[in-house]
């Protein structure tokens, strides 16, 4: 049996295979950031479809961290209750889930926070509208947040947490030296704009325990001028790796990108699909901890030379599900075609639209 239906462990979390659903923002929550029926019938659908473990979509830890109306919250307690049906779903068809923990920064919709953005650095030129300056006061709060939005997650019955580290989402700013222009204790050398999600991760890990896998997507590059380097990225790891981390999820590049972005459109061949393997073969040089790859992989061949080569451990996908929530159930029964996905991103548009995302292809 191929090495990608293999069970294995992430700090006491048994998955059934190394299929990892990539977190994607669905457009699915209610108002408040509750999992409506129409999201937990989705999760509910990855899990009976054999994805071995799921990632939410990026959950705000405060409420000043919001990015867009449909989004998951973990910024109140009132909220678990709701999650816990979602998780309870995942359960009862086989899956596993984690939660997906995030402060949207520069990205944050100030028409659904009510101010302005957080930002790492408010230098002319970073966006139209105002943007304010984290102090480190502000910083402390923020861990703050990400450890409560942990215990909720866990009391809502999730397996493990992510820490959303890439994307230029708020942690990945401070990352990055583009964003990050602070002269404190949070800018400068790798060392000092890692200190963020170097505390926001042992935060939550003394609120939740050394038994309770956190998981950390991170850029291996952010492919812009003055970004965020393979090497920074590498080091920015090692710290957490060292600090007890359990895994780490490798993705890149930036959400205001077009050609090098996150979701790069049109992989309709095998060279174009897993973006990030050289990052990641780099990354598997110097890591020694669970090592997750995504980047447009829509084959079966090439994920299983990836995992049998050890470049990754685990193979992560988004907008194959979105089309196929049922894609590893085909390919673990021998329909070994590649994903039906092409890759246009339509789907990411339906979200924005208001009505979720759904992949306009199979409704045509």
């Amino acid at each position: 049996m191929s090495k990608l239906f293999e069970t294995s462990i992430i700090n006491g979390m048994k998955l059934s295979n190394r299929f990892v659903r990539a977190a994607t923002w669905e457009g699915m929550a209610d108002g408040a950031g509750a999992p409506t029926q129409k999201l937990i019938k989705l999760m509910k659908a990855l899990a009976e479809g054999g994805v071995g473990l799921i990632i939410t979509s990026h959950c705000y830890v405060s409420p000043a961290g919001q990015a867009s109306s449909g989004q998951i919250g973990m910024y109140k307690d009132e909220l678990i209750e709701s999650l816990r049906n979602m998780t309870k779903a995942v359960h009862g068809a086989g899956g596993k889930i984690v939660a997906q923990l995030s402060h949207a920064g520069n990205f944050a919709a100030e028409k659904l926070t009510g101010r302005p953005p957080f930002v790492a650095s408010n230098f002319e030129g970073l966006a139209p509208t105002p943007r304010h300056e984290m102090t480190v006061q502000d910083i402390q709060k923020t861990v703050a947040a990400f450890a409560k939005a942990a215990l909720r997650a866990k009391a809502a019955g999730f397996d493990g947490v992510q820490i959303h580290g890439a994307h230029g989402f708020l942690l990945s700013e401070f990352l990055s030296p583009y964003y990050n222009r602070r002269h404190d204790a949070y800018g400068g050398p790798i060392e000092n704009r890692a200190r963020f999600i170097l505390e926001v991760y042992k935060a939550i890990r003394n609120a939740i325990g050394k038994d309770y896998p956190i998981l950390v997507k991170i850029n291996c590059q952010d492919f812009i001028e003055n970004g965020l380097t393979l090497t920074d990225s590498i080091k920015a790891t090692s710290l957490l790796a060292d600090a007890g981390l359990d895994a780490v999820e490798v993705s890149g590049g930036m959400l205001t990108e077009r050609k090098l972005s996150p979701v790069r459109a049109g992989i309709d061949c095998v060279e174009k699909e897993a973006y990030f393997q050289e990052e990641a073969r780099a990354f598997r040089k110097q890591i020694h901890i669970s090592l997750i790859l995504l980047g447009g992989i829509r084959s079966l061949e090439l994920a299983e030379r990836l995992v049998e080569e050890g470049t990754a451990d685990y193979i992560s996908m988004a907008r194959p599900f979105i089309r196929e929530p049922g894609l590893i159930n085909r390919w673990k029964t021998g329909d070994r075609r590649k994903a039906q996905c092409i890759s246009d991103n339509r789907c990411i548009i339906a979200g924005g639209e208001g009505k979720g995302i759904y992949c306009h292809n199979e409704k045509e």
